[in-house]
């Protein structure tokens, strides 16, 4: 008991003026005795809070194990579509490099043709010209002026 309650068991119950004989009143007693049943009753709902915040524990719980099966089912699934999904963006991708590789085969190929023609065209010249170039050198190695 604090120094303070027991002062307080002596202060007057009445009012001022003469003294009254009695004992004294007991204030923390009465105040305990007004108080017990309210908090009693607190007690039960504080075990009914914390069979509940328990249940919600357990709830709470459960959710996550079940977010985290349904994300690792998710991942496996997206894993597992991820090479055919890949395949189906890039094919427009493909079909146009394809395309251009082939417009550029058939830009060789005609250009490649253009450069056959001209050989051949020049050919009979060139070859008339390097036969006449031989022959001079022929000539002036040989002795001949």
């Amino acid at each position: 008991m604090s120094l303070r309650d027991f002062l307080e068991r002596f202060r007057p119950v009445g009012t001022p003026g003469a003294s009254a004989t009695g004992v004294p009143a007991d204030r923390t007693a009465e105040r305990a005795a007004e108080l017990e049943p309210t908090l009693a009753q607190l007690t039960g709902v504080q075990q009914e809070a914390a069979g509940i915040r328990a249940a919600a524990d357990e709830a709470a719980e459960a959710v996550r194990r079940d977010a985290a099966r349904e994300a690792e089912r998710l991942v496996a699934a997206a894993r597992e579509r991820g090479p055919e999904m890949r395949r189906q963006a890039a094919e427009p991708l493909l079909r146009e490099a394809r395309q251009e590789a082939e417009a550029v085969r058939a830009a060789g190929d005609r250009a490649a043709s253009a450069v056959r023609e001209r050989a051949a065209e020049r050919m009979p010249d060139l070859v008339e010209r390097a036969v006449a170039d031989a022959l001079r050198l022929a000539v002036r190695v040989g002795g001949a002026p």
